[in-house]
């Protein structure tokens, strides 16, 4: 007997094999239905997926024996794997001087060897589909090609699971940074909120407070000032709200009457009903509440902050159709321009340097949000507008 050698990219071949994290694997149906029908095109009673590890040869899949591994310096496959050709075959293994005296021809009477080496894109091969008889035997062109075909489509599914498996990873991983990044963006948030309402309320107070007496220059500071911290807080409120929108999806659903949750925007905004009007509607519907809440808070709370008129008007509205629920909020606002509505629910667009009714420019987080709350609810919305006019945004939720 001759024990097999190693090959010469043997420490990159390891390093590779173990990468597809294969070894010491539990059955999986795929490879068995693969070794199953080997053993039946080639007529012969054992068929494996084999992995050369550096001391063993791992049983990936087996047909027709009982055993999960062998010693990697008494196995066919070892000498397989050297060999450049397709397929290597002993026709008859007690003839062979590699493999008399070997324990699988002794014990085992593996007489007949047919096997193709797994090689991955790389060239390395990771370690055979192959087959064994009991008795000398050869292959026909058509058995050759089938296995050597079917190696092929193995390494696929090799390459599949690590394809898969790296996917998961990757994916647990950009969910775990922005889980982090959620926590840190809310938690910095939180801790600059209290100082800016503090700045806000100091230059208020040195506004109005009776007795100073301020250049015209020092006002303009003061309400620079005042600019400036109320421009920082809406833009902690937007961070603050994109990061908590996730957690609103994964509410239960419930049974929501119309009336009242429009009543309940109205409240929020601390509207009257000259200002707030709604399309009466007495039905019940079944969605996702805080979630639509927040979508319903954001657009008319914009209809508000982007209207200079005297007599602000809001109008909310639901219908439905066989697959949506479908809500529109209609403003008698500034409106947005025909160019520039196509960019209003990109992050940190802020509309064209719109400003709002209190002189201050938008964030572009706000309808960025909503989108991606309306489309995590399997839905759409949409912008017609006209300046000076007003706007309608309408977004649908799937039912």
């Amino acid at each position: 007997m001759i024990k097999p050698e190693f090959p010469e990219n043997e420490q990159e071949r390891i390093s590779c094999l173990k990468s597809y994290n294969l070894l010491d694997t539990l059955p999986e149906s795929d490879f068995d239905n693969i070794t199953s029908l080997v053993a039946s095109i080639c007529n012969l009673p054992i068929s494996l997926i084999t992995l050369l590890d550096s001391d063993r040869n791992y049983l990936k899949s087996r047909h027709g024996v009982d055993i999960k591994e062998s010693p990697r310096d008494i196995s066919f496959c070892g000498h397989a794997i050297l060999h450049d050709e397709d397929i290597f075959v002993v026709e008859d293994a007690r003839e062979d001087k590699r493999f008399i005296g070997n324990p699988l021809v002794e014990e085992y009477n593996a007489i007949f060897y047919a096997g193709v080496p797994l090689r991955n894109k790389q060239g390395l091969a990771l370690g055979t589909l192959c087959v064994y008889g009991h008795e000398p035997n050869k292959l026909s062109e058509f058995q050759k090609n089938a296995l050597i075909t079917i190696a092929k489509q193995v390494v696929n599914l090799f390459d599949l699971r690590l394809s898969n498996r790296l996917l998961t990873e990757s994916k647990q991983d950009l969910l775990k940074r922005n889980a982090e990044l959620g926590k840190f963006a809310s938690h910095v948030s939180h801790d600059l909120k209290s100082p800016l309402a503090n700045i806000i309320s100091l230059t208020s107070f040195l506004k109005e407070e009776k007795g100073n007496v301020f250049t015209k220059e020092s006002v303009e500071y003061i309400n620079y000032i005042e600019e400036s911290a109320e421009s920082l807080n809406n833009y902690i409120d937007g961070i603050l709200m994109h990061y908590k929108a996730d957690e609103l999806l994964n509410a239960d659903k419930e049974n929501v009457s119309i009336n009242k949750l429009f009543d309940e925007i109205k409240r929020i905004h601390s509207m009257d009903d000259d200002n707030f009007k709604t399309s009466t509607n007495n039905e019940f519907v079944f969605i996702n509440k805080a979630a639509v809440t927040q979508i319903l808070i954001n657009l008319v709370d914009n209809a508000i902050k982007y209207n200079t008129k005297r007599n602000p008007k809001v109008l909310l509205t639901y219908t439905k159709d066989k697959d949506y629920h479908i809500f529109s909020v209609t403003d008698n606002g500034i409106g947005i321009a025909q160019e520039q509505q196509d960019e209003v629910f990109k992050l940190f667009n802020n509309n064209n340097n719109q400003i709002d009714a209190k002189g201050n420019k938008g964030t572009g987080i706000g309808l960025f949000t909503v989108k991606n709350l309306v489309q995590k609810l399997k839905g759409d919305i949409v912008l017609n507008s006209e300046i000076g006019k007003g706007s309608t945004f309408k977004f649908t939720i799937a039912r």
